[in-house]
């Protein structure tokens, strides 16, 4: 670390004043300043909780495919990337942003589901009849 002559820690002390001043004490504090023991057990039963749930996690997902672990969604014949209600390739922006909310491709979303989100949301999906008359 560099040493610091008074003209640097002037200005320091003049930066900390104005954010002081702009945002109050809260924003100059040091984060060891409220630490105590009881905090630092909380955040290290978090950590211990948190790496628990990893492993669990990682261990029920990983599948041993000849000597290699593989997470079993790699391994799902299922393609994410098909809308739901035509299986059309999700290509765009727009559908991937209404696959993840609404499963299914823009084009769905616009025929089968805007202005009608909460029929979807109950489970109404269009059956083939619906679909063959619209394609």
């Amino acid at each position: 670390m560099l040493p610091l002559d008074n003209k640097k820690l002037n200005e320091i002390a003049k930066l900390e004043k104005a954010i002081k001043e702009r945002w109050g004490d809260e924003a100059i504090k040091t984060p060891q300043s409220d630490w105590d023991e009881t905090k630092e057990k909380e955040y290290k039963e978090q950590q211990k909780e948190f790496a628990q749930k990893i492993q669990s996690n990682d261990s029920e997902s990983l599948e041993d495919q000849k000597g290699f672990f593989i997470t079993k969604r790699l391994l799902s014949k299922e393609s994410k990337s098909k809308c739901s209600t035509c299986s059309s390739q999700i290509k765009t922006l727009k559908d991937e942003t209404c696959k993840t909310k609404w499963d299914t491709c823009f084009k769905c979303y616009v025929q089968w589901v805007e202005g009608r989100e909460e029929r979807w949301k109950e489970g109404w999906r269009p059956n083939e009849d619906h679909k063959s008359k619209i394609s």
